[in-house]
């Protein structure tokens, strides 16, 4: 592939996405992805489709965006979920590699992440690309876990078993209790933002037992931080709470299912796989904290 000369270059940095920089993010992710044969998990429809109702970060450049001359070549987006820990992935054109592009952006990314209160970032990368990885290790050897990504076979039949178990969407009333409760995989839930909007819960009785948070983003739904709390598990919720989370996607008419699972998480994988989700490709996380040194790395991408 003949490699491209950069010019006239700039680089674009914003808060949120728009429409335009969705299809111009888009559009080079399938390019990437087609060379490559790999995924790039950028979360690029989730933060379209919140843009308006972000109330959170808005001071906070997420975006960054290296073009020639009006062509974007390269690129670089942080996610915050409201954790101690920001998502960074990224991506450049084949034909612009090697000259020093995602570098750039990453120092840019970087001096963003200092700014912040987060205390580490994790970068992430397809498992089978060698590129990525490489680059990863450049900057941190530190492996953190990966995740498998899953999608269901739409197919499939999912009955409920239980008639004496709600399943709601979240008030605001739900968000002191879901905070005190003992869930692994607590997020921040903000009351007048995104994530209450999208959370649910599983009552038995008056006692919250579970939570988790469905995702509508075009056509495709998204399961995310499914999770019965510990006194209740072993008899039979997780796989109800789980099921009436897709039956409740299959309501909006949803074409595809997907949902993502630790590697190690052997209970959930092999829940997971009963109820007819499939293997799709292996995510890698390298962890970077706050107080490491970031060590010398060069342009790979």
């Amino acid at each position: 592939m003949v490699k491209k000369k950069v010019d006239n270059y700039y680089i674009k940095l914003k808060e949120t996405i728009n429409e335009n920089d969705f299809n111009e993010i888009n559009d080079l992710k399938n390019t990437c992805a087609e060379h490559d044969n790999t995924q790039l998990k950028l979360e690029i429809e989730y933060k379209l489709s919140n843009s308006q109702k972000i109330t959170k970060n808005v001071n906070a450049i997420n975006e960054f965006m290296f073009y020639d001359d009006d062509k974007l070549v390269g690129y670089a987006g942080i996610c915050d979920f409201g954790g101690d820990e920001i998502e960074v992935n990224g991506m450049v054109h084949p034909e612009y590699r090697r000259r020093g592009i995602f570098t750039r952006l990453f120092s840019l990314v970087k001096d963003e992440f200092n700014k912040r209160n987060s205390k580490a970032m994790l970068l992430l990368s397809d498992h089978n690309s060698a590129g990525g990885i490489s680059f990863i290790k450049k900057i941190t050897d530190e492996y953190h876990h990966s995740e498998y990504d899953m999608n269901l076979d739409m197919d499939a039949i999912h009955r409920e078993s239980f008639n004496n178990l709600v399943f709601r969407k979240a008030v605001k009333e739900d968000v002191a209790k879901i905070a005190n409760e003992s869930f692994e995989f607590f997020y921040d839930i903000d009351i007048d933002g995104i994530l209450l909007d999208s959370t649910y819960v599983l009552e038995a009785g008056n006692a919250l037992i579970g939570k988790v948070r469905l995702e509508i983003v075009e056509d495709t739904g998204g399961i995310y931080g499914l999770e019965v709390l510990p006194a209740y598990r072993g008899k039979g919720y997780g796989r109800e709470l789980l099921i009436r989370s897709i039956n409740k996607l299959k309501e909006s008419k949803v074409n595809s299912i997907n949902l993502q699972v630790e590697t190690e998480n052997i209970n959930a994988l092999n829940l997971y796989k009963s109820c007819g989700f499939k293997e799709n490709y292996t995510m890698d996380y390298y962890i970077l904290k706050k107080n490491d040194r970031l060590v010398g790395f060069f342009a790979c991408a």
